[in-house]
C-alpha cells in the first residue's frame, strides 16, 4: 500500500482506538471506500458519542474489546497510545497484517503536490517549538499549520481541500514508532531524557524511535549541541544525499550551527559564507519567555524555518508574535516582590530541570505521580537555587528523600493532603518561605493524575490560588 495510489475500495481496515486521531482515520478510510472496523478498549459516554458519529458513516464500531483482531483485517491503523505488545498487535503480527500509525496513514494519504513537513520531536519542548515554527512560517507569508501530536489531526490536514505550503509537525515517540515510511523535508530532535520507558521497553528503544524522524531528511537534520544523544541519532540516520547536520547551541555557534552572541540569535548555517560571517535573526528579548530552554526551542524552530528558506526578518517577526501556551513557564503574578510561575507542563524531571535553571532563588512546588522517575540528579542540579520546597502529591516522598540526600539545609514543607484546597495551601506555604526577589515556581517534575484530571487543571488550580492570594481572598471560596 503506497500513498494516494492505493485502491482502498473494499479493503478491510481495523482502526485501533478512537479519540483525536482514531476518529479522523476511520472517517477518512470510510470516505475512501474501505470497510472499516474501529475497536476501542473503553466504553464510556464519550466513546459512544464518537461511535455514533462513525456508525452513521458506515463504520463498524466495537467498544469494550480492543484485544481481538476482526476477521478479514488487511491493515491495522493505530492511535498513538496503544503499546506495541498489545494483544491486538500480537494477533496482527501472527496473521501477517501490517500495523500503521495515524502519522503513517497521513503520510501515505498525501497527494502528489503535498506540502513538505518540518518535523519536531524530543522529550520536552515539542509543542512550544512547533508553535514557534508555525508562527515564523506565517510571518513569512506561508500557509501553514501546527499539527500532529499537538492535538490537530494530520489526516484531516493532508486531506484539506485548501492546500498548505508547508506543515509544522509535532511527533511523539509513539507516533514515530508506527511511521516507517515518514520522510520529512527537515527535522529536529530537541533533547532526549528517560520518558515513556514503560511503553518502549528501554531507553535505547525510546531513542531509536525518536531517531526515526531523521530518516530520509532532504535538507537539514537539526540537533542539540548540549545533548550528544541527539547528534548520535543524526549520525545513524539514512538521509538524502546533501542533507546537512545543523546544530543549535546557547553559546556562540561554529559554522553549520545556530547560537547566541551578545544577546542575539544568530545563524552560521544558512548563510553564503558560514566560515566568516553570521546572520542576525532576532534578539533574545524577542523570545517569550527568554528562559534558557525556551531560547533553545526558538533556535531549533529558526533552524527548521531557515532550512525551508525563510528570510531572517520572518524569524524575528514570528518569534515576536508567538504567545506560549498556558502552563508552560507562565508568569501568573508578582506579589510583594515575589514572582509566581506556572510550569505545570513540567511533568518529568528533564522539563523541571530546565525550568529550575531559569530562576534564582526559588521556592519550588513539586510532586505528583513520579512514573518511575528518580530525583537525585534534578535536586543536585537545583540545590544551590532553592530557598525552600513545598511537596505535594502521591510520590512527594521520593523528592523529599532526594532533598534530604542532596539539599539537607533547604526548608521542606511536606503537604499531606489531596483535597480541593491542597494547591491553595501549597501556594500559602510557598509564600511563607519566599522573600522579595524570589520566584515561587510550580514545576512538579511529576504527572498530575493523582490529584488532577491533567496538567492543565493543576496549572489552573495554581493560578487561581495565586490570584486569590493577590486579592486577599481564599482560593477555596470559588
Amino acid at each position: 500500500m503506497a500513498g494516494h495510489q492505493v485502491n482502498w475500495d473494499g479493503k478491510h481496515i481495523t482502526v485501533a482506538g478512537l479519540g483525536v486521531s482514531g476518529v479522523p482515520a476511520a472517517r477518512a478510510l470510510a470516505g475512501l471506500g474501505a470497510r472499516v472496523t474501529a475497536v476501542n478498549g473503553s466504553d464510556g459516554d464519550r466513546e459512544r458519542a464518537q461511535a455514533a458519529e462513525l456508525e452513521a458513516l458506515g463504520v463498524t464500531v466495537r467498544l469494550g474489546d480492543g484485544d481481538t483482531l476482526p476477521e478479514g483485517t488487511e491493515l491495522v491503523v493505530t492511535t498513538p497510545g496503544w503499546k506495541p505488545g498489545s494483544p491486538l498487535f500480537r494477533a496482527a503480527e501472527a496473521a501477517g497484517v501490517p500495523v500503521w500509525g495515524d502519522v503513517e496513514l497521513a503520510w501515505r494519504l498525501r497527494g502528489p503536490d503535498a506540502a513538505p513537513w518540518l518535523a519536531v520531536t524530543g522529550t520536552n519542548g515539542k509543542t512550544t517549538t512547533v508553535r514557534m515554527l508555525a508562527s515564523i512560517l506565517e510571518a513569512a507569508g506561508l500557509r501553514t499549520a501546527a499539527v500532529g501530536n499537538i492535538g490537530v489531526s494530520l489526516i484531516d490536514v493532508v486531506r484539506s481541500a485548501e492546500p498548505y505550503d508547508v506543515l509544522a509537525v509535532e511527533l511523539s515517540s509513539y507516533q514515530l514508532h508506527w511511521a516507517p515510511s515518514l520522510r520529512p523535508h527537515s527535522a529536529a530532535v530537541l533533547n532526549l531524557a528517560p520518558d515513556h520507558l514503560d511503553w518502549h521497553g528501554s531507553m535505547a528503544a525510546y531513542a531509536a524511535d525518536k531517531g526515526r524522524i531523521y530518516e530520509g531528511n532532504e535538507v537539514a537534520c537539526v540537533y542539540n549541541l548540549a545533548d550528544p544523544a541527539t547528534e548520535a541519532l543524526v549520525r545513524e540516520a539514512d538521509v538524502v544525499e546533501g542533507c546537512r547536520a545543523i546544530g543549535f547551541t546557547l553559546g556562540a555557534p561554529a559554522p553549520s550551527q545556530l547560537g547566541v552572541v551578545d544577546g542575539l540569535l544568530v545563524d552560521r548555517a544558512f548563510v553564503a559564507d558560514r566560515q566568516q560571517r553570521a546572520q542576525e535573526l532576532a534578539e533574545v528579548a524577542d523570545v517569550n519567555p527568554p528562559a534558557p530552554h525556551n531560547i533553545a526551542n526558538a533556535l531549533a524552530a529558526a533552524a527548521l524555518a531557515r532550512a525551508y528558506g525563510v528570510e531572517p526578518a520572518a524569524v524575528r517577526d514570528g518569534l515576536r508574535a508567538f504567545k506560549p501556551d498556558a502552563h508552560r513557564i507562565e508568569h501568573v503574578a508578582d506579589i510583594d516582590g515575589v514572582a509566581y510561575i506556572d510550569d505545570s507542563k513540567a511533568t518529568n524531571t528533564h522539563a523541571a530541570e530546565a525550568s529550575l535553571a531559569a530562576y534564582d532563588p526559588i521556592v519550588w512546588i513539586a510532586g505528583g505521580l513520579a512514573k518511575g522517575a528518580t530525583f537525585d540528579e534534578l535536586v543536585t542540579a537545583a540545590a544551590g537555587r532553592l530557598r525552600g520546597v513545598v511537596l505535594m502529591g502521591a510520590d512527594r516522598a521520593l523528592i523529599g528523600e532526594a532533598l534530604a540526600r542532596h539539599a539537607a539545609d533547604v526548608p521542606v514543607v511536606d503537604l499531606d493532603r489531596t483535597d480541593t484546597g491542597a494547591m491553595a495551601a501549597a501556594v500559602r506555604e510557598a509564600t511563607r518561605l519566599a522573600r522579595p526577589g524570589d520566584t515561587v515556581l510550580m514545576a512538579p517534575a511529576c504527572a498530575s493524575m493523582d490529584m488532577f484530571a491533567n496538567y492543565n487543571e493543576r496549572g489552573d488550580a495554581f493560578a487561581d490560588a495565586v490570584r486569590a492570594l493577590a486579592t486577599g481572598r481564599d482560593a477555596t471560596e470559588r
